[in-house]
């Protein structure tokens, strides 16, 4: 974790970004995946861990906006415990090394709620994914679990996204850190990959060298020679001459901090024309985002951009034609690129994804239903110290394909005689992650092989 005062300036700061009331963060407990005492590997809340910092279980923590005062809840281990878990310092010693002496049990906790509730004390809390902590709400303020998103806090989530979304040079330390490990991961499936191997084989070698550095993955590895499915987490496949592998994976660092990274490359010792040109255009439409990387830049304008490049690129080779703004803002162009652009990056790979899109990602204005755009996560003005991916694709989905030619949907745009000839030929992304400046934007850690020579060159 990080010093004390880190949380205990974090806790003041969001204190003076609402205007009264307690907030509520509840942390996470272990969860079993098939009977009790056999548990998930355990990940604790995010915005719990930004505010109290603790990596342990069963926690919940407060900020008293009215009386300045913090707190945190939580039964400490029994004898039994130590004999299975080994000794956890108790939940007062804990909170210690982040600032707080307020401490009590989680009894303790369900009597402060419920006198505040009875006091008619404002009560924030941010949405819940986890439905053990939609009941603890049950039990401590008779909030409905299946009604929780009716009495969150808009105003805690608000602030918490404001706070959260500006990296400090500490946490850029963290993130550079997993990034890096990430870097190193791509890297060793480029050396690996090859005919013979299964999926699976290179996977666990990714997943290997995560943990090897102290931490472990940001998320499930997508790792597959069907790129053409966006998150595609099955690895039974084996690989032969002529596959492409597409490899979308990330580290996660002892303290929560999250790198995310995607790579393509040939099964073969080198790539087809027919992938080198794809491949090409992919990357063009990737350094095209970048390039616009800015503080006050609309992200959504970063995302236009790419798909700009994408539509040239396919009307190029045959398989769109037509006016390329028409295309785009009809829609044609989510045939090839049906997702967003990138996302923000932080304590979780897609940050702050709990706490709604429409303020994450969007400052409160609406989000387009129309698809491909609709998947686009980010798209308000970019602001110094925020982190993000620039992650465009092209996938040649068959089953969208088929869909689509049978609905004679875009018709004047798309070529699906020629698109009828790609559909074995799977997907293609790559991915890094930057940081906005005040000057522009930053690589964060160091490069990863992104061009055709320079992924050839690791197989090499």
């Amino acid at each position: 974790m990080f010093k004390d005062q880190t949380y205990i300036s974090r806790r003041q700061k969001l204190r003076d970004q609402v205007d009264s009331g307690i907030a509520v963060f509840i942390g996470n407990d272990e969860s079993p995946m098939n009977y009790a005492d056999n548990t998930y590997h355990f990940r604790q809340d995010s915005s719990f861990l930004y505010y109290f910092g603790l990596n342990s279980a069963g926690l919940t923590g407060i900020i008293d906006v009215d009386e300045g005062k913090d707190y945190i809840f939580g039964n400490d281990l029994t004898i039994d415990d130590f004999v299975w878990m080994g000794y956890l310092p108790s939940v007062k010693e804990q909170s210690l090394k982040v600032g707080i002496k307020n401490t009590g049990n989680i009894a303790e906790l369900e009597k402060f709620l419920k006198d505040a509730q009875t006091k008619g004390r404002q009560i924030h809390f941010i949405p819940q994914y986890r439905a053990e902590n939609k009941f603890k709400l049950v039990n401590w303020l008779g909030i409905n679990p299946n009604e929780t998103h009716k009495t969150e806090s808009v105003e805690l989530i608000k602030a918490v996204v404001a706070q959260r979304e500006i990296k400090s040079d500490e946490e850029l330390v963290e993130i550079e850190k997993a990034v890096n490990t990430s870097v190193d991961m791509h890297v060793a499936a480029m050396q690996m990959v090859r005919p013979g191997l299964m999926e699976s084989e290179i996977v666990a070698k990714v997943h290997e060298i995560a943990i090897r550095d102290g931490g472990d993955i940001s998320f499930p590895i997508i790792g597959t020679i069907h790129g053409e499915t966006l998150h595609n987490h099955y690895h039974g496949n084996q690989l032969k001459e002529g596959d492409l592998f597409l490899l979308d994976c990330g580290a996660e660092t002892a303290m929560g901090y999250a790198g995310d990274l995607s790579s393509t490359m040939p099964v073969s010792n080198s790539f087809t024309d027919r992938q080198k040109e794809i491949y090409n255009i992919v990357l063009a439409s990737h350094n095209a985002a970048i390039d616009m990387l800015a503080p006050g830049v609309p992200f959504k304008n970063v995302y236009y951009e790419s798909c700009r490049v994408i539509v040239e690129g396919m009307k190029d080779l045959g398989l769109m034609t037509g006016n390329t703004e028409e295309a785009i803002q009809a829609g044609a162009h989510a045939m090839f690129f049906p997702c967003g652009v990138g996302h923000q990056m932080g304590l979780d790979v897609h940050d702050m994804e709990n706490l709604g899109e429409v303020y994450v990602g969007y400052g409160g204005k609406p989000k387009s239903k129309q698809f491909g755009i609709k998947s686009l996560r980010l798209a308000k003005e970019l602001v110094p110290g925020l982190v993000l991916t620039i992650e465009p694709g092209v996938y040649f989905i068959p089953s969208l394909i088929d869909m689509w030619k049978k609905e004679k949907r875009f018709t004047d745009f798309i070529n699906y005689d020629k698109l009828e000839t790609y559909k074995d030929f799977g997907g293609i992304r790559n991915e890094e992650n930057f940081v906005i400046t005040s000057g522009g934007y930053k690589l964060i850690g160091k490069p990863k092989p992104k061009t055709i020579e320079d992924v050839i060159d690791q197989k090499r």
